[in-house]
């Protein structure tokens, strides 16, 4: 009887070890029904809802964060209160911080340095033997937005006046130049209607600095812009640290003016990083605003008696325009010579490969 039930059994009926797999393979499906795999925006079609689950995953991880942040203050305040060095902090990795060491970073006791710099170009403009008398020009085919940016660089720059440029050559407009007691010559290049590139050269002999000009923006197009004064601004340099950077530096530093009028109020900042020079033109404004503080006195009754009103002066800022980037292409000793002209430095394609290392 047992071998008949035998012979009856289906011959594609799965037998136990088939059986515990299918178990699985269910368990398997029940467990991925529970826990699906999360819906992410990019796969929403429509746009609110879209939008909706972006700002929620946005709360979330900002939650978060503040979450760790508190568990890691709190796990350092226990520390400090059993009698133990709390961890040290993580700093985060950077471009900056993994700078290779440059051996022409101007240090404060480099007296060589300090020394040739009563030897340089720029020392009887800086010293202010000489006032800075600028003259702006442009390529040959001036259009676009040209015209407005050098309006508003008239405007920053003090002493500074515009020549047509016709279809002289430059090395003409450097000897009218010249003859006029200009001590620099700005020249503001244009191509397909926009300004692409800014070339300046120190008189009467040089040297003569090519930068790249980009993400310009005029003051029109700036939001909640002020209107800049005929004070002579104040000038800031930032992180032009190297020989080179220092040399850049002092060279910027003769377009204007050593005696700045602080009653004006305005600042003029080169920024370098990452050997991009940030230039931003600032106006601050002084306010008074008044605070309300409560009071102490359990005894008051009024409103008026518990809150009190404490006067603060604030300071903050109006940017005046234009806005824009720099970035040295070349260095070149004397005035401006492309045929026979000597170079102090020029900018390579391979320079850009290596992020650790700047030159400014």
């Amino acid at each position: 009887m047992a071998k008949e039930r035998r012979r009856r059994q289906p011959a594609d009926e799965p037998s136990q070890g088939d059986d515990g797999e299918m178990r699985e393979h269910r368990r398997d499906k029940k467990s991925k029904k529970e826990n699906p795999d999360p819906v992410l925006p990019s796969q929403i079609k429509n746009k609110e809802k879209r939008s909706e689950l972006h700002a929620k995953l946005k709360r979330e991880k900002k939650a978060l964060k503040r979450k760790l942040a508190r568990e890691r203050h709190q796990a350092a305040q226990r520390a400090v209160d059993l009698g133990e060095q709390p961890s040290e902090k993580k700093v985060p990795r950077t471009i900056e911080n993994t700078r290779e060491p440059d051996e022409t970073v101007c240090l404060p006791d480099d007296h060589e340095l300090f020394a040739g710099n009563d030897a340089d170009e720029f020392n009887a403009v800086l010293k202010q033997q000489i006032a800075p008398n600028v003259l702006i020009t442009t390529c040959r085919f001036n259009s676009g937005r040209g015209p407005a940016f050098i309006e508003e660089l008239m405007q920053v720059i003090p002493n500074s006046c515009y020549v047509k440029r016709g279809t002289y050559e430059l090395k003409k407009i450097v000897e009218y130049a010249n003859n006029r007691d200009f001590t620099s010559l700005v020249v503001v290049h244009t191509n397909r209607r926009e300004p692409d590139a800014l070339l300046i050269i120190n008189l009467p002999d040089g040297p003569t600095a090519h930068f790249k000009l980009s993400k310009l923006v005029l003051r029109k197009d700036i939001k909640n812009h002020g209107n800049p004064t005929s004070h002579k601004p104040e000038l800031v340099l930032n992180n032009f640290t190297t020989r080179l950077g220092h040399r850049i530096g002092r060279m910027i530093q003769s377009l204007f003016p050593q005696d700045p009028n602080f009653r004006g109020r305005r600042v003029v900042t080169f920024h370098n990083q990452r050997d991009y020079i940030f230039f931003r033109h600032h106006r601050y404004i002084f306010e008074t605003k008044e605070n309300k503080i409560a009071s102490k006195d359990k005894k008051a009754k009024t409103s008026e008696s518990k809150s009190q009103h404490e006067k603060q002066v604030i300071c903050r800022l109006q940017e005046c325009g234009p806005r824009f980037t720099l970035k040295l292409l070349t260095l070149q000793h004397g005035t401006f010579d492309t045929k026979s002209g000597e170079y102090e430095w020029v900018h390579k394609p391979d320079m850009d490969t290596s992020r650790r290392r700047f030159f400014l």
